[in-house]
C-alpha cells in the first residue's frame, strides 16, 4: 500500500507550532474547551476530549493549562463561548485550501481569513468548493528506529483494521478510517508501538504541484498567515510541498 497523507505538510506545521508555542497552547485550549461543552468532562466517554488532551499532552502543553480548559468546558470557570466554523478557498495556481476555526467573533474570524487569501494570491470561495477533494481519515505515524519492524507493524496494522501504510525515509504512516481509528491506535500501543503524531485529520484525494517560484513563496506565506490566526486550528490543502523545500 502507497500513503498519500500531507506528513510535509505535518511536519511544517509542528515547526511553526515550536515556534510559537503561546500561540499553540492557546489554540490547544480553545480545542479542549470546545471538546467538553460538546461531550463532556470525562475523556473516556468522549473520544474527542481524549484526542484534544492526547495533543495537548504531545505539546507539552502544562497540565493546570489543560485542566483549566476543561473547566471552562464544563462550566465551572468563566470562558468564552466558541463556535466551529470553517472556510474554503483556493490558494495560488488553484491549490485547494480548507481551514478549520474555533472563534468567539465570527465577523473577526472571517476578516482574517479572507485578508490572508487576497494577500496570498488566493480566493475564499463558497462553502462546499473544496471540501469534497479531502477524505475524514485517520492518521497514526510511527518514527523509524532500530526496535521498528516494517513488516510486522505493517502486519499488525493491517490486522488491526488499518486502511492504508507506507513506509518513509524517516517514519511509517498508517491510515485508518475515521470509525476505525482508536482500535488500530489501541491495537498497536498494547503491541508497544508508539506514535509522533496520531489524529483524525483531512487528507488530499489529490495532489497540485506549484512550478511558479512566485507561486511556492505565495503558498507558504498563506499556510503561515492562516496558521498565524488563534481563531484558526488547522489549514488543510492539497499542494504537492516539495520534500527538500526550505521553510
Amino acid at each position: 500500500m502507497s500513503g498519500h497523507s500531507k506528513w510535509s505538510t505535518i511536519k511544517h506545521k509542528k515547526g511553526k507550532a515550536d515556534a510559537q508555542r503561546g500561540k499553540m497552547f492557546t489554540k490547544l485550549a480553545r480545542y479542549l474547551t470546545v471538546a467538553v461543552r460538546e461531550g463532556g468532562p470525562d475523556p473516556e466517554y468522549n473520544t474527542t476530549l481524549k484526542s484534544a488532551i492526547e495533543k495537548a499532552k504531545a505539546e507539552n502543553m502544562p497540565n493546570d493549562n489543560i485542566e483549566r480548559a476543561i473547566k471552562k468546558g464544563s462550566g465551572d470557570l468563566d470562558g468564552a463561548n466558541f463556535e466551529e466554523i470553517t472556510y474554503e478557498g483556493y490558494g495560488p495556481a488553484g491549490v485547494a485550501v480548507f481551514v478549520e476555526c474555533l472563534s468567539d467573533n465570527r465577523n473577526r474570524t472571517a476578516s482574517d481569513v479572507r485578508h490572508a487569501f487576497d494577500k496570498f494570491g488566493g480566493n475564499l470561495g463558497s462553502t462546499g468548493c473544496v471540501s469534497w477533494m479531502f477524505d475524514r481519515k485517520g492518521l497514526l505515524i510511527v518514527d523509524r528506529t532500530e526496535g521498528v519492524d516494517e513488516e510486522e507493524l505493517m502486519l499488525q496494522a493491517i490486522e488491526a483494521g488499518a486502511e492504508d501504510f507506507s513506509a518513509e525515509e524517516d517514519y511509517f504512516e498508517i491510515i485508518t478510517a475515521p470509525e476505525g481509528y482508536d482500535k488500530v491506535k489501541e491495537a498497536l500501543i498494547e503491541a508497544g508501538y508508539a506514535f509522533s503524531t496520531s489524529e483524525i485529520t483531512f487528507i488530499p484525494q489529490n495532489e497540485t504541484k506549484l512550478e511558479e517560484e512566485k507561486d511556492i513563496k505565495n503558498m507558504i506565506k498563506l499556510i503561515d498567515a492562516l496558521e498565524d490566526s488563534d481563531d484558526v486550528q488547522q489549514v488543510y490543502h492539497n499542494w504537492e510541498m516539495p520534500e527538500d523545500l526550505e521553510i
